[in-house]
């Protein structure tokens, strides 16, 4: 009898020791800096936090999402390329509010207990935050980042992503949407670099959204998909990089080429423009008819498949011979294709207007 117990304590041991090592099966570092121990495969995932939810769509993962924040269902799917290639996710369950108002505060507890996910992916949220969420759910908690500007271009989106594939087991696929933003954004920077600076003409971009929808005044230094084709943003003369608000005054000075319009913000753009006919007027790129549409990245952060397509129609525009061979449309849907799974230009363009010039009336 003493052995026949003994041998079963035994074997329940070897149970429990195995049951352990497949729940946690490795461990990781995190973009807070936190060492968190995984599951060998996470199933079932939750996201909170700006951008989470779409690197996991990036994955090719979406189907193990079990719930998303109201944000992401009260918005739709508008300027979002990710959830417009998967509407699915806005009948999936709901873990909080979310939304700009509650980054860094995580999903409510009592809605994510009642999914079970084997892993929580969250973004922007502070290392003593991440532990104290995890502890009092159970849950491993993951932080990724797009870093403080929330380019397409830096390394925290990466390494983001590379987190990510570890988390989900699948590296191959997070190396290579990092191989795809890396080479598309070096293609874009190879045609243009030759491109002395006498033969640059000066651009500005305007409407940018920024905590709402904003007139032409509302503007970017550092503009990713300016950077990305080596234009001549007249807004890096201030020497500021991210968004900015302007003077009308320093636009007439400035008296740009070309201008784009964000599309986020044309509704407010447009009643501007019948207001103040005149200050348009003085311009000379709407006197030329030099004015495009460019569709709207940041919602919710970095929409990276829209922020490269953008680049390569302001390649288009500004240097229509080297850029000759590109139809930027196409790209676009090359662009949501590989990173969403689905080409979604068409439903972007019925949103906002998408690449054409701009009437000016």
């Amino acid at each position: 009898m003493f052995r026949r117990w003994f041998l079963l304590f035994f074997v329940c041991l070897f149970v429990f020791i195995f049951s352990i090592g497949t729940v946690f099966a490795f461990t990781l570092t995190d973009m807070a800096g936190r060492r968190i121990s995984l599951p060998s495969r996470a199933n079932r995932i939750v996201c909170s936090g700006p951008g989470a939810l779409r690197l996991v769509v990036y994955m090719r993962a979406a189907e193990r999402v079990v719930g998303v924040e109201d944000f992401e269902k009260k918005r739709g799917a508008v300027g979002r390329p990710y959830i417009l290639a998967h509407r699915e996710l806005l009948k999936l369950p709901s873990i909080g509010r979310g939304g700009p108002q509650a980054i860094g505060e995580g999903p409510n507890l009592e809605k994510t207990l009642k999914l079970h996910p084997d892993v929580i992916i969250a973004t922007y949220m502070s290392a003593d935050s991440a532990n104290a969420l995890q502890q009092k759910l159970g849950i491993p908690v993951v932080v990724l980042s797009y870093g403080k500007l929330a380019t397409f271009t830096n390394r925290y989106v990466f390494r983001s992503l590379q987190i990510l594939g570890e988390v989900l087991g699948d590296s191959n696929r997070a190396n290579s949407i990092v191989s795809f933003i890396r080479n598309n954004v070096s293609y874009l920077q190879h045609k243009t670099a030759d491109i002395s600076e006498s033969k640059k003409v000066g651009v500005y971009v305007g409407g940018i959204g920024h905590k709402g929808m904003h007139g032409i005044e509302s503007t970017m230094g550092k503009y990713p998909p300016f950077q990305v084709v080596n234009a001549r943003n007249v807004v890096d003369s201030l020497g500021v990089e991210g968004w900015v608000s302007v003077d009308r005054e320093k636009i007439l000075v400035w008296n740009p080429d070309v201008v784009f319009i964000d599309e986020g913000g044309i509704s407010v753009w447009r009643l501007d423009y019948k207001s103040h006919p005149d200050f348009y007027r003085s311009l000379k790129a709407f006197k030329r008819g030099k004015v495009y549409g460019l569709l709207p990245y940041n919602f919710y952060t970095t929409n990276i498949g829209t922020a490269l397509s953008d680049a390569y129609y302001v390649g288009k525009i500004l240097y229509p011979d080297i850029f000759s061979s590109v139809e930027p449309i196409k790209k676009a849907d090359d662009t949501y294709k590989f990173l969403v799974g689905k080409p979604v230009y068409s439903r972007m363009e019925a949103d906002f207007g998408g690449f054409k010039r701009v009437e000016v009336k």
